[in-house]
């Protein structure tokens, strides 16, 4: 049966999840039953990355069989269904053993912090109003590069086989309106990047000294960890496939 992605974008504000839950408003809820409406078949979506409450996707996946011969026209026509704060993007075929979740090769989260109030910024950054040291929190992203067991900075029953995870890329910037922390991996473990996030920020905030800092990671017991960023200062930037997903369908 002929396969394809769905690409979509959302701010996750008022939904529980991107995975579909009952008796919950979630992203997957919503699109099933805008392509239930559209197509009049029943349409079972499994997604590439498992967005916490809250949180935003500047771009995330769905893959999903189908008979039906679909065309790019479809796109406008399913956001036309849509509400405002989701977006389909595009739709792309790809092979019928494709699959968004376990093909992807890498995944990029983007972490806002403002430290000024911003009323625009209200639900898509941490508002944190104080000083930090920016040599400390590179060193502490530093700590993170290559493959290590991220058991620290997991939630309880995360239900996954392994904790272990390759970071490709770990950083921190100084914006305009304060910083954003970009992590790159191969795949992140329930809570993983706000928890990564908080404990660094208290390293950053030289409450937690980067001696400290590394016990904690080297530990694998997330009471340790500190989890308290907020889920709207959360987005999924970029979720990377070894075959094209840019949605150009006849």
């Amino acid at each position: 049966m002929p396969t394809y992605f769905l690409a979509v974008s959302y701010l996750g504000t008022k939904y529980a999840g991107f995975q579909i839950q009952e008796n919950s408003l979630t992203i997957q809820g919503v699109v099933e039953k805008v392509l239930y409406t559209y197509l009049q078949e029943e349409i079972k979506l499994t997604g590439s990355s498992r967005t916490d409450a809250g949180v935003h996707a500047f771009i995330n996946y769905f893959h999903f069989s189908t008979e039906r011969l679909l065309n790019d026209k479809m796109v406008y026509n399913l956001n036309a269904m849509c509400p405002s704060d989701i977006c389909i993007k595009n739709i792309s075929r790809v092979s019928d053993q494709a699959h968004s979740r376990f093909d992807a090769t890498s995944r990029v989260y983007n972490y806002y912090i403002t430290n000024q109030k911003n009323p625009f910024l209200t639900d898509r950054a941490w508002f944190f109003p104080y000083p930090m040291n920016k040599e400390l929190l590179e060193a502490a992203a530093m700590v993170m590069m290559g493959q290590h067991d991220f058991t620290s900075f997991a939630k309880k029953n995360s239900q996954v086989k392994t904790h272990i995870c390759t970071i490709m890329k770990c950083m921190w910037e100084e914006t305009e309106y304060g910083w954003k922390f970009t992590v790159e991996g191969n795949r992140f473990l329930r809570g993983m990047v706000r928890g990564l996030v908080a404990t660094m920020v208290k390293v950053g905030r030289e409450k937690l000294t980067m001696a400290e800092f590394e016990k904690v990671f080297e530990s694998k017991d997330n009471t340790l960890a500190d989890f308290t960023a907020p889920a709207h200062g959360l987005f999924l930037e970029k979720v990377t496939y070894p075959y094209p997903v840019n949605g150009i369908l006849e």
